[in-house]
Order: structure tokens, then C-alpha cells, then sequence
């Protein structure tokens, strides 16, 4: 039975001084039925020829041009002609294990249920060290992305959902792509090594996110995916009333003497006074 061939997709705005990393990770995968397609965003750069440079370099390296559009855009381009079972988003800053894609597959072919697998991570650049993200659970996933771009998955799961969505060109995106493929069902699997290699910069596109876009680009995603949220986290009057219950108890301890002595002693001091063991605020 042949091996299922995997799309490693990188696009690449800007990027052109990373990009031998990021594709010289992939040239090293251990696991070698893959394609992987360049996508040059309108890059400025000499994206274009770093990218024909790997393209003769080996076949499985493909170049694609675009006009400027972000990476949504980019990556379903790419996914669109990707002969892949089995898609990969690298960006084009940053780097996989020569083991990720094998240990990843190995995981789908054992676990029919999966949708998604990835890794632990580790940041490199700017600044170094473990990337720590909490564990995946979709009451986790309605709070805080966890799931890195470089994630695997199917591309029948990607599309099934139409794609990244080109709406989300701001940034987080990928949170919403998790969203949609998993709310429904589905399992997801984190695989305990080191596979994923992050790049901090000084200067990036999601520290370009600004509190105004952030804010506009996580409403949208609330909108579009209403069902998800109110399953994971409560109706807005169920998460209201907690508010107001919260705020109902707060306001009742204030009033007891020995519940503000308990918190500036607590603050100041790092320890409580009990009067009575069952003393009621």
C-alpha cells in the first residue's frame, strides 16, 4: 500500500532571509512521500528566488506567485492544488523536526478519529526556550488558541469547512480554522516531542495586531461560530447572571469587617486571622 502523500504549504511574505531554514527543515523530513509549495505573497523580496532555487534543487518543491492577499488567501491557494492526503502550514520563518510528519502520520494511521496532531514547540530567535501551551480541550480552545498553524491535518477536513477563512486577514485565523474542523467532533492528538520550532522576532505580524483589530477579528469569529462558544462557555445571559452573582458576593463580603482585614493581611502580610470556624462573612 503506498504511502499517503503529505502538502508542506509555506507562504512567504517578506520572509526571503528564512526561508532556506524553513525548507531545509522539510528537505530533512524523515518521512519522504511529500510535496511542498511555495506560495509568494506579492512578496517584495527575492522570495521568488530563494524558492526556484529549492525548486531545482529537488521536485517535491513547487513555486506558486500571487498578488499580495495574506496568508488566508495563500495557504488555500496552495491547498487548492495540493495533491496531499494530508495538509502542513509551515510559515516561512520557522522550522519542523525531521521527525514531525512521520511520527505525525503514524499517529493518524493508528487513531482513525483524529482530525488534528501536533507537538510540543520551542521558541527560537529573539527569544529562547519551551513554548508552553496549555493541553487541548475544546473548553480550552474557546478561551485561547493552543494549536499552533503547523499543525496536520485532512484536507477533505479543510474542505469541508471552505478553507481558512479570507475574512480573518488581520491575524488568528488558524484559532478559527481549529474551531471550525473540530467543534463538530473529532479528536486531537499532541504528540510528547519537540517537533515544532517557533520564531520570535522583534517585529511580526501578530505584534502588529493592535488591541482595536484584535478586538473587531475575535468578535467576527464569536459571530460565525455562535453555536461553538455558547456550548463551550454559556448563553451571554448564563455568563451575565454569573457576572452579576460574582458581583453580588463580593459586594456582601465587603461588608463583613473580617473579610477586608483577611485580604490586606493576605496582600501585606501572606497569612489569614480566623476568629471562629464558623464565621459566616
Amino acid at each position: 500500500m503506498p504511502l499517503p502523500v503529505i502538502s508542506v504549504i509555506v507562504p512567504c511574505y517578506n520572509q526571503a532571509q528564512y526561508l532556506d531554514e524553513a525548507l531545509n527543515s522539510v528537505l530533512n523530513q524523515t518521512y519522504e512521500n511529500w510535496e511542498c509549495i511555495i506560495v509568494n505573497d506579492g512578496s517584495p523580496d527575492n522570495t521568488e528566488f530563494v524558492a526556484q532555487k529549492w525548486c531545482a534543487k529537488d521536485i517535491r518543491f513547487k513555486y506558486i506567485f500571487q498578488k499580495n492577499a495574506g496568508p488566508s488567501v495563500a495557504r488555500n491557494s496552495a491547498i487548492e492544488q495540493a495533491k496531499g492526503e494530508f495538509i502542513l502550514p509551515l510559515d516561512a520563518d520557522d522550522k519542523i523536526a525531521p521527525e514531525y510528519i512521520d511520527l505525525a502520520l503514524n499517529a493518524f494511521n493508528n487513531e482513525s478519529s483524529l482530525k488534528v496532531v501536533y507537538c510540543k514547540a520551542e521558541k527560537f530567535g529573539d527569544e529562547l526556550g519551551l513554548w508552553n501551551l496549555k493541553p487541548f480541550s475544546l473548553y480550552n480552545l474557546s478561551k485561547k488558541n493552543m494549536i499552533f498553524c503547523s499543525a496536520i491535518y485532512k484536507k477533505s477536513d479543510w474542505k469541508r469547512v471552505g478553507g481558512y477563512d479570507v475574512k480573518m486577514d488581520r491575524g488568528i485565523e488558524d484559532w478559527e480554522f481549529w474551531i471550525a474542523i473540530l467543534k463538530d467532533g473529532g479528536n486531537v492528538k499532541r504528540l510528547d516531542f519537540i517537533g515544532f520550532y517557533y520564531r520570535i522576532k522583534k517585529i511580526s505580524r501578530h505584534k502588529q495586531f493592535d488591541e482595536k483589530t484584535e478586538k473587531n477579528t475575535v468578535e467576527y469569529m464569536c459571530i460565525k461560530h455562535a453555536d461553538f462558544f455558547v456550548n463551550q462557555l454559556g448563553s451571554s445571559i448564563e455568563l451575565n447572571n454569573d457576572l452579576e452573582q460574582t458581583r453580588n458576593d463580593y459586594r456582601r463580603k465587603l461588608k463583613s469587617k473580617k473579610f477586608v482585614i483577611d485580604v490586606f493581611c493576605n496582600t501585606f502580610f501572606g497569612f489569614t486571622i480566623f476568629n471562629n470556624k464558623n464565621d459566616l462573612y
